[in-house]
């Protein structure tokens, strides 16, 4: 861990790669000493709704507490409601499936130190500049928890701009490793799942600009990118009358 994180309020927009948008987002953090909590909601235009609240520590290095992660609507393959306990190792994942049927999973698994479940973002802005291969756990709902590791590696820059002033942003490859013999298998039988990319500002302020990949097992590459308000135009003043 190099940056601390502090209290965060920011806006986000979820796109299709033709433009659409198709959901707006709030990022709220709050740090309470080294404790940090991180509220991530997006609300879709067709009712779906995407929410996370993350808890973790940062003493050093930045290491879960809890992640509770909730997809339903028609946007996600099937409703699903994972839940981490990063003290315990309690893992629940809650879904309906193809009949329609409500199920829970529930495993108790050795959890690694540094999962990555609810701080990609974070951890990626603390990655030092020049590094070949960063490797991350992650826990995943297949619906059943699976722990995968995400291979993650610089591609290069891109520029961007923000009012007509150039920016560069190091492009990340994120490829999600199944491992044991399910990885072996998965490209074969055309399951695994496609790189998701991220975009990080570098600087003395590392930032999140954007991000390419699925939400969920078997789902569409959706654009995450920061979005500014947008105010009403004010009506244009009334000439008094002679």
């Amino acid at each position: 861990m190099k940056y601390k994180e502090g209290v965060v309020h920011g806006f986000l927009v979820i796109r299709t790669l033709n433009d659409e948008t198709i959901a707006a987002g709030d990022l709220a953090q709050l740090a309470n000493g080294d404790r940090v909590t991180t509220h991530l909601v997006y609300h879709f235009k067709d009712g779906s709704l995407q929410e996370e609240t993350a808890v973790f520590s940062q003493r050093g290095s930045f290491r879960l507490i809890s992640d509770h992660l909730i997809q339903k609507g028609p946007a996600f393959k099937r409703p699903t409601d994972l839940s981490i306990n990063g003290s315990t190792g309690q893992v629940s994942v809650r879904y309906t499936d193809d009949d329609g049927k409500e199920k829970v999973i529930t495993d108790s698994l050795k959890l690694p130190p540094d999962l990555a479940n609810g701080a990609v973002p974070t951890i990626l802005k603390n990655i030092p500049p020049g590094t070949p291969k960063t490797t991350l756990p992650m826990i995943v709902a297949t619906p059943k928890p699976r722990l995968v590791k995400l291979v993650i590696s610089p591609e290069g820059e891109d520029t961007f701009s923000v009012a007509e002033s150039a920016r560069k942003a190091v492009r990340y490859d994120v490829k999600v490793d199944i491992g044991g013999a399910a990885g072996v298998v998965a490209p074969i039988a055309g399951k695994q799942p496609p790189d998701t990319h991220v975009w990080i500002l570098q600087g003395e302020a590392p930032a999140f600009v954007k991000s390419e990949g699925p939400a969920y097992e078997g789902g569409p590459i959706w654009r995450i990118e920061l979005t500014s308000p947008v105010w009403p135009q004010k009506r244009a003043e009334v000439s008094p009358k002679n």
